[in-house]
């Protein structure tokens, strides 16, 4: 044996052997290949409010470029709780019950490592992000997928078949990525019965919050307060404000799961960045643009949607999100992955296909748009798709 190989290190045996490169990933690359213009992954073209950019900056000439308090920065803590409290009527503590994260998915990551053990069972509604099911197996627990109708519901009765002896935590997600559905009040009931009922925790995906569409309310899990008492609401900043880059989102929850959340957070990030907590804090004194971000992407929304009438895509529901999906059957005969690919060189439109939200193969002939986009983008997207 040479040295070489004397010292080789050991193999790994990977705790995620299903994960590979993702279809974001694929498509993104093709997107820049073929010079398509990418309505694929989810975020925006268009630059955040100055104002914004500009208190960053102020925190960070005023030497605020230290670590953060583990828990996040006060000021800000304070004003997400008022904010919370302005839009559900929930009260948590600021300082006790809301931290600040390193973006939504590592707040959803420590969420699940705080209650999930080895041998216990997640309820994930399907589609899902592609984030959720790796969380759960990282913590040693196994995701149980309940698909949703063919409308993009959330199937009730299936969801309580699903249940088991080792069912730890129901994973929920609205305004919904990828479908761009929304859960309405009678969800929420059945959410809380099912919680309840079950002894189980709830883990709520909430980064859409402020883009229902419709004059339809959002209707958090912070708003009933059964559901609250048991439930990590997790949301980001960066979804809100225009900067999916910044990676700053925050979790609210009881004092008692606050301080389990609190002990996996100061280990896997400890605290976030600093001078982006305090350019928030100062930014969210003025509620006018989380106020306003529905109107906004409603107008993107109708904008997109208008011109995607004039194609062969039947349009699906968009209640909420910045996502629209789309049926091509009218189109195509192609799998999901095929026809993304094909719209994406010959088109030159890249999309996501739902497929790619799925634990297992399912086939339905939906790809998804995000509008997240500036005015001439989509315009562009649009011209291009006409030809469909």
């Amino acid at each position: 044996m040479d040295a070489a190989q004397s010292f080789a290190p050991p193999p790994i045996e990977t705790r995620l052997p299903k994960v590979g490169t993702t279809i974001f990933t694929v498509m993104s690359a093709l997107a820049v290949e073929k010079n398509a213009v990418n309505l694929g992954q989810g975020f925006p073209d268009f630059d955040c409010d100055p104002r914004l950019a500009d208190a960053v900056a102020d925190a960070m000439r005023s030497s605020l470029n230290q670590y953060a308090p583990m828990a996040g920065n006060p000021e800000l803590r304070r004003v997400v709780a008022q904010k919370i409290a302005e839009t559900c009527g929930a009260r948590y503590d600021w300082n006790h019950e809301i931290t600040i994260t390193a973006g939504a998915t590592q707040a959803i990551l420590t969420a699940v490592l705080a209650i999930v053990r080895p041998g216990d069972e997640v309820i994930v509604i399907e589609p899902a992000y592609d984030s959720y099911v790796p969380a759960i197996e990282l913590a040693g627990g196994s995701a149980v997928p309940v698909p949703m109708d063919a409308q993009f519901r959330v199937p009730w009765k299936a969801v309580r078949a699903a249940l088991g002896p080792r069912t730890r935590a129901i994973l929920v997600n609205s305004p919904h990525n990828p479908s761009g559905t929304i859960l309405r009040e009678p969800d929420l009931r059945e959410l809380e019965s099912i919680a309840v009922e079950h002894g189980l925790f709830v883990v709520s995906d909430e980064v859409y919050e402020h883009m229902v569409y419709d004059d339809e309310p959002h209707q958090s899990v912070s708003r009933y307060p059964r559901l609250a008492e048991r439930a990590f609401v997790i949301s980001s900043f960066g979804k809100t404000f225009h900067v999916t880059g910044w990676k700053v989102g925050y979790c609210a929850a009881p004092a008692p799961l606050t301080a389990e959340f609190r002990k996996i957070h100061q280990y896997n990030v400890f605290s976030v960045n600093t001078p982006m907590q305090h350019g928030l804090a100062a930014y969210m004194r003025d509620p006018a643009p989380w106020r306003g971000l529905a109107a906004f992407y409603q107008r993107k929304r109708d904008l997109f949607r208008a011109g995607l009438a004039a194609t062969r895509f039947r349009l699906l529901p968009c209640e909420g999100t910045y996502f629209q999906v789309v049926d091509y059957s009218a189109i195509s005969d192609l799998s999901e992955v095929e026809f993304a690919k094909w719209l994406t060189a010959e088109i030159g439109v890249a999309a996501i296909p739902l497929s790619a939200f799925y634990g297992e193969p399912a086939e339905n002939r939906t790809v998804r748009f995000c509008f997240a986009k500036a005015d001439e983008t989509l315009r562009e997207a649009l011209g291009r798709l006409a030809r469909l």
